[in-house]
């Protein structure tokens, strides 16, 4: 066996308080960012993501303080976190093992239901009281008391000057984002700080065998609800019934999915950052419709 995974048994089997013994592993789809695995033992099985502990420094222990803090909301599917560790600058994490199943068109309603919920766990500021990532770009989330001064500050501006240094935006896309930050006082409506997944695209839940929706993959903050909604919208993944889920237990402002382009703005600037210029032609548009 690989020297990882036998490094992983015993540093699995310590922080479980088990005598493990890893018998099978099987590669699975992680994202694009992760090397994941299906971890069978004598125990139990596990899914396993593996990284670089150097390239990516405290990934997976802010990933496993954002599942329990999702978790924690006991309102929505959320996989136990059971461990995290390094083998020789491989960092790793350990969850619950949810088995696959098919999408019941009967769940939607039921997600955006529980979702919804999610979004009433509050606090006193938009942030949180660590940074984090978001694929595998550092997110910073220091607390401000006013919405708009933290989607500045802490989501806009970073990856701006970050697209700037790359070389993948110029002045003018700096100057139409300037010209942005002046009107956002006028474009959101006051929300109290929300408990946001804060990645949730449709690659980003999974369904189990009875149709349930669980949670994977989190960039948690406290931020404006309909950032998690923007996401819901950007690639797809989420039918009709969900929309209709969260309306019934929470309702939102009549003009939401104006804002739907303005709330997407920073993934699509992720994106920018990671992938390059194809991204960029949506930036720019959705700064001619709100700038």
């Amino acid at each position: 066996m690989e020297a990882f995974f036998k490094g992983l048994e015993k540093q699995l089997s310590a922080q479980l308080e088990l005598e493990l013994t890893i018998a099978n592993v099987f590669p699975v789809s992680g994202g694009d960012i992760n090397q994941a695995f299906r971890v069978a033992t004598n125990g139990s099985t596990y899914f396993i993501k593996r990284n670089s502990a150097t390239r990516f420094p405290g990934m997976f222990e802010a990933e496993a303080k954002g599942l329990e803090l999702l978790r924690g909301a006991e309102c929505i599917a959320v996989p136990k976190v059971l461990g995290t560790g390094e083998v020789e600058q491989e960092a790793w994490l350990a969850l619950e093992w949810i088995e696959r199943g098919g999408k019941l068109p009967d769940k939607g309603r039921e997600f955006g239901t529980q979702l919804a919920q999610l979004h009433q766990t509050t606090q006193a500021q938009f942030g949180l009281d660590h940074p984090n990532y978001i694929g595998s770009l550092p997110q910073n989330n220091r607390a401000h008391a006013d919405w708009v001064e933290f989607f500045v500050r802490e989501r806009l501006e970073p990856q701006l000057q970050m697209a700037f240094d790359e070389g993948l935006a110029d002045r003018s896309l700096a100057a139409a984002f300037e010209r942005l930050f002046s009107k956002l006082d006028h474009l959101f409506p006051v929300e109290a700080p929300a408990l946001q997944h804060g990645d949730l695209w449709g690659g980003n839940y999974l369904s189990d065998a009875n149709g349930k929706a669980w949670l994977i993959d989190p960039a948690v903050y406290f931020g404006h609800r309909e950032m998690d909604l923007g996401m819901t919208l950007l690639f797809g993944g989420f039918d009709q019934g969900f929309y209709e889920g969260y309306q019934a237990a929470s309702s939102l402002e009549k003009d939401w999915r104006e804002r739907t382009p303005l709330t997407q703005l920073y993934p699509l600037m992720v994106h920018l950052n990671l992938f390059g210029t194809s991204y960029l032609g949506q930036v720019e548009a959705v700064l001619r419709r709100f700038a």
